[in-house]
């Protein structure tokens, strides 16, 4: 049996031909598997410490999708500017022999921006135009260029990061090359425009490892919604408790990830009685007759008062089994990847 492996460039290759409704289809059926109790396996993610490393090991299976781990190591110093070196291997269902390796940093990045435009779609009510984005890593990349080709009402993208370095510079040119009509400009956190640019934001996209709130709930004009994907530990906190609280019934990506890594919903008391205060992003679509996954509106709704929604995502295995069995099986169609015969 041979083993094929794709590298970044392989997988940015087959990704490039992937649309924006494809990947949104992909995540709620993905989602609503995992709220519905369907047939999956996708424990909690275990992690060692290296010198340099947090790495994560994330097992997961979907029957009628595959099998995979998903290793990513996580810089422990904030000032590691390197990204999140990431690969999924992918099983073969009837040998139970590795049959794919596949570079995932990119696909990492992909899946979760693939999650937040669902959110996005569901829970926001206005076409949006202004989009606010803080971080300057691949995480941003995606969600930037996603939102901007899910959603062509979107006009202006602030991009916000602790310093406007090399990283950030290069991030801007990317996006500006593949939204050329689109308007970007970038702030830093202690610009003094970022109160202003926080109050017009449509949506604001985090994906940041702070450990303290990045602006002000007060900031936060009612309607905007958020796309939280930065924290994944209970120290970690990227907005306010004030924020969380106005947001009603937070929408996340796992109820029991999220109790247990999502240092916003924790400090704030959302973990305590998690079935209560948090909805599963799952819960808010279901199978339609064609076979398509559409919204289920909810008595009362998920949103606070004034119309604030957030969506708190720390990934699941179960998207990393969906993208990656994708683009395994897009690449063999399409001739890409490195094919070792006899491998086993």
């Amino acid at each position: 049996m041979s083993l094929l492996v794709l590298s970044a460039k392989d997988v940015s290759a087959v990704t490039s031909e992937l649309k924006p409704e494809e990947l949104e289809a992909l995540m709620a059926s993905v989602f609503h598997r995992l709220s519905s109790g369907s047939n999956c396996a996708s424990p909690h993610r275990t992690s060692i410490s290296m010198s340099r490393h947090t790495t994560l090991f994330m097992p997961s299976r979907v029957p009628d999708l595959g099998t995979t781990i998903k290793v990513v190591s996580v810089p422990i110093s904030e000032g590691d500017k390197q990204g999140l070196p990431a690969s999924t291997v992918v099983l073969d269902e009837t040998t139970g022999c590795v049959k794919a390796i596949v570079n995932a940093s990119t696909l990492t990045a992909l899946r979760t921006a693939s999650g937040s435009v669902l959110a996005t779609r569901l829970l926001v009510s206005k076409l949006p135009k202004t989009l606010l984005a803080f971080g300057a890593g691949q995480q941003i990349n995606a969600h930037v260029d996603l939102h901007f080709r899910a959603f062509p009402s979107l006009e202006s993208c602030i991009i916000v990061n602790r310093a406007n370095n090399t990283r950030l510079q290069n991030l801007l040119s990317t996006l500006r090359r593949s939204h050329p009509f689109k308007t970007f400009d970038i702030l830093t956190l202690d610009d003094e425009q970022l109160r202003d640019a926080v109050a017009k934001a449509d949506i604001i996209c985090t994906a940041t490892s702070s450990t303290k709130p990045l602006f002000s709930s007060e900031w936060v004009s009612p309607g905007t919604h958020l796309n939280l994907v930065g924290s994944f530990t209970p120290n970690m906190h990227e907005v306010d408790s004030n924020l969380i609280d106005r947001a009603g019934k937070v929408v996340v990506d796992s109820r029991d990830a999220c109790a247990i890594e999502a240092g916003e919903l924790i400090t704030a008391g959302k973990a305590d009685n998690p079935k209560e205060r948090m909805i599963e992003l799952g819960e808010l679509v279901e199978k339609g007759e064609d076979g398509k996954y559409v919204p289920i509106v909810l008595p009362g709704g998920v949103k606070g008062p004034d119309g604030v929604t957030i969506f708190k995502s720390v990934g699941v295995g179960l998207q990393d089994v969906a993208i990656a069995s994708l683009v395994v099986s897009r690449a063999k169609q399409m001739g890409y990847g490195t094919s070792i015969d006899n491998y086993h």
